[in-house]
C-alpha cells in the first residue's frame, strides 16, 4: 500500500522515512532571535487537494517548499513529502492550521514521511 491517495482516518501501512529535524536559532533582519524550520507546508483535512498548486491525492499534509542550506534540507526532507507524523502525533488527520502551530511547537521534530520515489513493498 502507499500513502498517497489515503483516506483519512483508516488504517495505513506504508514505507516511511524517519527524521529528526533540529531547529535553527537565526537572527532576523529586525535583530530578532528566531526559529528556523525551512519548510513550508500545505494540505490537510480542511484543505481541499484539487484547488492546490501541487495536484496531491488526497488531503494529507505535503512539504511544499524545502530551503536551500535549511534544518529541513540537512535532515534531509525533500518537497513532497507526504508528513505523516510529528512528534507520535498523526497527521494524516490534521487541519493546516493545527499542522503549522503543531510543527512550530518544538525546537526537535521527530518525523516519519511517506516519499513518492519510494518502491512499493509487498507485506506477503
Amino acid at each position: 500500500m502507499t500513502a498517497y491517495g489515503h483516506m483519512p482516518g483508516e488504517a495505513i501501512e506504508c514505507l516511511s522515512i524517519a527524521v529528526e529535524l533540529h531547529k535553527q536559532e537565526v537572527i532576523d533582519a529586525q535583530g530578532q532571535i528566531t526559529i528556523r524550520v525551512g519548510f513550508k507546508i500545505g494540505g490537510g483535512i480542511d484543505q481541499d487537494p484539487t484547488k492546490a498548486p501541487f495536484k496531491y491525492p488526497d488531503s494529507g499534509v505535503y512539504i511544499t517548499n524545502v530551503e536551500p542550506g535549511s534544518p529541513a534540507e540537512a535532515a534531509g526532507l525533500r518537497k513532497h513529502d507526504k508528513i505523516l507524523q510529528v512528534n507520535n502525533a498523526d497527521f494524516t488527520m490534521m487541519t493546516h492550521d493545527r499542522a503549522v502551530k503543531f510543527i512550530k511547537q518544538s525546537n526537535v521534530l521527530h518525523m516519519l514521511v511517506a516519499r513518492a520515489d519510494l518502491p512499493p513493498v509487498s507485506l506477503h
